[in-house]
């Protein structure tokens, strides 16, 4: 520090650059502060993401920490698979836990999560059992979204942990294998490792009365003008009041005839003509100039139903580029929806 105050030299290695960040912290040294950041944030990578937003978040330094949790979204396999992923603390493993952009299987998460449990357990010299885990993953826990796990990826993991007490395992078995599903107080939101505000689009101009519901399901083809990540559809609802729908839904890659994701669930309607968000358990990427299916095969009473459909569906957004839905008629085994009229009325997307 003092070379550099009366030189305006620098020299910083791996080795002393944290020590030369905090001296500059102590002694108001902004402008030796600002080349120990540039130092770190050319030196980030996934390995040692993880070491590095510990040390922002120390230093409060939030332009690094930001850079560190893009790092951590783009490669989340690989930053916490090293070493520095169990040395962070409480506060900064909520931070990512609560983010809904990384890109990883919550499974593999939840055994990453486990992992950290166990250094925590040690480093506050606690035997490693299932109650002390339990205990120093404390609020986190809840951030982990078991919804959006397989049932037989739960099965595997989390339901034999014994961090779950025996009422939690229970529910949530309940919610992937019943409709309706009972609630759970965990987040069911899927993480979208693709930036971008949620968006929908609406194919139908006007909502009418009565669609039946036999056991086919209801499709519609589409294309996008650019790559896109699905979430969920809006679906309509019973004209009959309040009431509860099991639907499978599907995107279907139309060329290939490959299921590209799906999600037995239910929904609940209020009797409206309003749309009624059912969500995949992870983003499905939709590539453009491909040809898509979507899927939805309800049970339960009639529901209302859109016309005047449109062909072609344009997104407008201040912050991307447009995006262009161009919709087609499902030929097969087909409920009836088409491009004019049906079910399936609302995609939801990231962009």
């Amino acid at each position: 520090i003092f070379r550099f105050l009366y030189s305006d030299e620098v020299q910083i290695g791996p080795e002393t650059v944290m020590t030369t960040l905090y001296t500059a912290k102590k002694y108001a040294v902004p402008a030796l502060e600002a080349h120990c950041v540039d130092f770190l944030t050319k030196h980030l990578r996934a390995d040692n993401a993880f070491m590095l937003l510990t040390q922002a978040r120390l230093f409060d330094e939030p332009q690094l920490a930001s850079l560190c949790l893009d790092t951590i979204d783009k490669s989340t396999m690989d930053a916490i698979s090293a070493e520095g992923f169990t040395d962070i603390d409480i506060d900064t493993l909520c931070a990512v836990l609560e983010r809904d952009t990384l890109s990883i299987r919550e499974s593999r998460l939840f055994g990453a999560v486990v992992r950290w449990a166990e250094a925590e357990c040690q480093r506050q010299q606690l035997p490693v059992t299932f109650g002390n885990k339990q205990k120093v993953l404390g609020r986190a826990l809840s951030l982990i979204r078991f919804p959006l796990m397989t049932i037989e990826e739960f099965a595997a993991g989390p339901a034999q942990s014994g961090i779950l007490s025996d009422r939690e395992v229970v529910n949530l078995f309940l919610h992937f294998t019943v409709n309706p599903k009972p609630k759970v107080d965990y987040i069911d939101r899927p993480r979208c490792c693709l930036r971008g505000k949620e968006c929908s689009i609406n194919r139908f101009q006007q909502v009418e009365s009565r669609w039946g519901y036999s056991g086919t399901s209801d499709r519609i083809r589409f294309t996008v003008n650019r790559r896109i990540s699905i979430v969920g559809f809006g679906l309509y609802g019973s004209i009959h009041g309040p009431t509860d729908y099991q639907v499978n839904i599907q995107i279907i890659d139309y060329e290939k005839n490959q299921t590209l994701g799906q999600n037995d669930t239910g929904f609940s309607c209020d009797g409206t003509a309003s749309t009624f968000r059912v969500m995949f358990k992870e983003p499905i990427e939709i590539l453009p100039t491909v040809c898509y299916t979507a899927c939805a095969t309800l049970k339960g009473p009639d529901s209302h139903y859109g016309t005047k459909g449109l062909k072609k569906v344009i997104h407008e957004s201040p912050t991307a580029s447009k995006t262009c839905f161009v919709f087609y008629s499902s030929p097969g085994n087909n409920n009836g929806t088409s491009i004019e009229d049906g079910q399936i009325p609302e995609i939801i997307f990231y962009t």
